[in-house]
């Protein structure tokens, strides 16, 4: 099975693909959507939109899995994070994907044990998990990191439901 991780942002979403077989994990390819910093927010969120279309064309994953967004102090900055977030929400539902989501605590203690887990860490682990990967950037990384999660979760889940993974 073929997932897609999603980092959500405005100025730089990233994304990460893997192939599950059983509990083995492939790296399959990362990387970022970015959009003009300088452009209309209507024309960033399209821009995300556009990218991730793009993405989810050319790796045709199964399943995706999307890091939930915690609030920041500045109300301006949470309400765009969370328009950027609906796009990426948006885009594999209407590819008719199902799409899991995770809090970042909970990818961290799913990928490195602890849920405070620095970024360092969790970037160590995926490079154990996935061997031979060197992420992209950061927010690649922790997109590879919540594709990882949803592969441990998902298959649990189908397990107690009985469905073969």
């Amino acid at each position: 099975m073929r997932i897609i991780g999603l980092d959500p942002g405005l100025r730089t979403t990233g994304w990460g693909v893997i192939d599950v077989a059983g509990s083995r994990l492939r790296h399959v390819a990362d990387g970022v959507v970015t959009t003009d910093a300088a452009a209309a927010l209507s024309d960033r969120l399209n821009q995300l939109h556009d990218g991730l279309m793009t993405v989810l064309q050319q790796f045709d994953p199964a399943e995706a899995a999307i890091e939930e967004t915690f609030v920041n102090k500045n109300p301006t900055s949470t309400l765009k994070l969370g328009m950027a977030r609906g796009v990426v929400l948006l885009v594999p539902a209407r590819r008719g994907l199902p799409v899991g989501e995770y809090s970042a605590n909970h990818v961290k203690k799913s990928v490195v044990g602890a849920g405070h887990a620095q970024k360092e860490q969790v970037q160590l682990m995926v490079r154990m998990l996935l061997p031979g990967t060197t992420p992209k950037n950061a927010d690649s990384a922790d997109a590879l990191a919540v594709a990882i999660c949803h592969a441990h979760h998902s298959q649990t889940n189908r397990r107690i439901a009985g469905v073969p993974s």
